[in-house]
């Protein structure tokens, strides 16, 4: 269990974009809602990464999967932070954001202009969020965060002068985690993790979606990479991490116990989105 300074307590976590920009789901996934196998009450949801102005990507959407390949136990996506842009959020999204129904955490990323990210922490200001997630790791992207220390710290001290909500950070296993995760503290209130970039799982495969630049692999082919950085950070801050990669019910035990303290759900929506909503009802029927 992870409680933000605002009191807001959560469990289990959907990762940025599974569950689009309002936390309601894709459109593909609209029957589960109506019998009652994908609720998306039950978890504290990070909306799809905006951007300050629209982003193609790669994403199409008559054609969603173009960027998105299954893989043995996990998959590969390189949607590319595809969004209309955090005005497009904010005119059609925010005004009908309501933590009484979905709680909702804001994510933003800018390719290395930080006044620009501190812009849009300001703008989500209006709206009722329960967090607000800074993506400094997105595997699609030639963001300067991946590589530069520094800019992830600057940006996140800007941010936090504008943002009235707790502020979170999503790494990667690229980032240089001893020299990063001390200047976290007083900054960040949690700490998620992204996909693995496919270079660095497989420097000598050439990835099925060579075409968008490779994209970020995930779910349990990805816990070798993830679930270790898991560890890393656990043992290097007191900050509280939310584990990735969940694919089968026992994954969640397995993070808890290598110092997770909150569960995220995310690729495992694309492949089986029925499956998060049952492993957080028998997990929650198994410790009451």
């Amino acid at each position: 269990m992870i409680t933000l300074s605002n009191g807001h307590k959560f469990e289990y976590m959907v990762a940025s974009g599974a569950l689009a920009f309002d936390g309601k789901g894709w459109p593909w996934e609209k029957p589960l809602h109506w019998i009652g196998l994908l609720d998306p009450s039950l978890f504290t949801v990070v909306i799809k990464t905006l951007t300050r102005h629209p982003r193609k990507g790669n994403l199409r959407w008559y054609n969603p999967f173009r960027c998105v390949r299954f893989l043995s136990q996990g998959a590969v996506n390189a949607v590319g932070l595809t969004n209309p842009g955090i005005e497009w959020w904010c005119n059609t999204i925010g005004p009908i954001v309501d933590q009484k129904r979905i709680k909702l955490v804001g994510s933003i990323l800018t390719d290395g202009n930080n006044d620009e990210l501190a812009e849009m922490a300001a703008m989500l200001n209006a709206y009722d969020l329960v967090a607000l997630e800074v993506n400094a790791s997105c595997p699609n992207t030639d963001s300067q965060m991946l590589g530069n220390v520094d800019q992830v710290i600057e940006g996140l001290k800007k941010v936090k002068e504008k943002t009235r909500f707790p502020l979170m950070v999503k790494l990667s296993v690229v980032h240089d985690i001893e020299r990063l995760v001390p200047r976290l503290e007083g900054l960040v209130e949690a700490i998620s993790i992204n996909t693995v970039p496919w270079a660095r799982m497989f420097p000598d495969k050439k990835s099925p979606l060579a075409r968008f630049g490779g994209g970020g692999v995930s779910g349990r082919l990805a816990q070798p990479y993830t679930w270790d950085l898991v560890k890393r950070l656990a043992s290097l801050t007191s900050l509280p991490v939310i584990g990735p990669g969940v694919w089968g019910f026992e994954d969640l035990e397995k993070l808890r116990r290598i110092g997770a303290k909150a569960i995220s759900f995310g690729s495992i929506f694309m492949r089986y989105p029925w499956r998060p909503t049952l492993y957080v009802r028998r997990d929650k029927k198994i410790n009451s």
